[in-house]
């Protein structure tokens, strides 16, 4: 279903009293790009990635960090438990999320590839954000997905401070996500942990695909270049 971003009411910044969500948006669906991986394969990979995803929340302080942290996993991974998750957690908080999914141009891939969180999701969201700007109250959207540059615009429309998106495919979602998370929950600016991030992130990636003899960037490097987009860089806290 195609995207209509056709409204964008005026920000309206939540009360001071309003804790902080983060919502985790957590389906891989046992894919890994350019392999054709058997079902036992899938299944194993699926659940050691989803599971290691939420170890790495736990060691890296995001339950101590958020006031409340909703995962959303497999079967709830989607359009209608998506858009019910984040207005609701939108009455109390303001929602930052982790889009841990593989993902096309112009939408996410759900639950076990599927299901598609695409205009479906998207438009609801607009129509209530545009009815209600205090509905819906996003702060940053850092995603993992490939193609994640081509929801920016949604995202923004949505209310969101700033968003993260690969331009192509993203083959380095690790070391990126780990990198990012360390930051980001340890007072840095959602720009900083997001370039930071990615920087090592491709130091590591020159390692398998360095650049082509006349200078070029790698294919691959190339693809999962992140870009940050936003109304204003923040931070989840003042580390002062």
């Amino acid at each position: 279903m195609p995207i209509t971003a056709e409204r964008n009411p005026s920000r309206q910044r939540p009360a001071e009293s309003k804790g902080r969500a983060l919502l985790v948006v957590l389906e891989n669906v046992g894919h890994i790009s350019g392999l054709n991986l058997s079902g036992w394969a899938m299944t194993v990979v699926d659940y050691v990635t989803e599971e290691y995803a939420k170890v790495l929340l736990r060691l890296l302080g995001a339950y101590r960090r958020y006031d409340r942290v909703m995962i959303l996993e497999d079967a709830d991974v989607t359009n209608e438990k998506m858009a019910a998750a984040l207005l609701d957690l939108s009455r109390k908080h303001r929602v930052d999320q982790l889009l841990l999914v593989h993902g096309q141009k112009e939408c996410l891939v759900g639950y076990q590839g599927r299901v598609y969180i695409d205009g479906h999701l998207f438009n609801a969201l607009l129509e209530a954000y545009s009815q209600d700007p205090s509905a819906l109250d996003l702060g940053v959207v850092y995603g993992v997905n490939c193609y994640g540059a081509t929801l920016a615009p949604i995202w923004l429309a949505l209310g969101a401070d700033a968003v993260n998106g690969a331009v192509g495919v993203n083959w380095l979602p690790e070391p990126s996500l780990t990198l990012f998370l360390s930051q980001w929950l340890n007072g840095a600016t959602y720009s900083e942990s997001v370039t930071t991030g990615f920087r090592w992130a491709r130091r590591a990636g020159k390692l398998v695909w360095p650049d082509k003899a006349d200078g070029c960037e790698d294919v691959h490097l190339a693809g999962s270049r992140q870009i940050v987009y936003g109304r204003r860089d923040v931070r989840l806290f003042d580390p002062r």
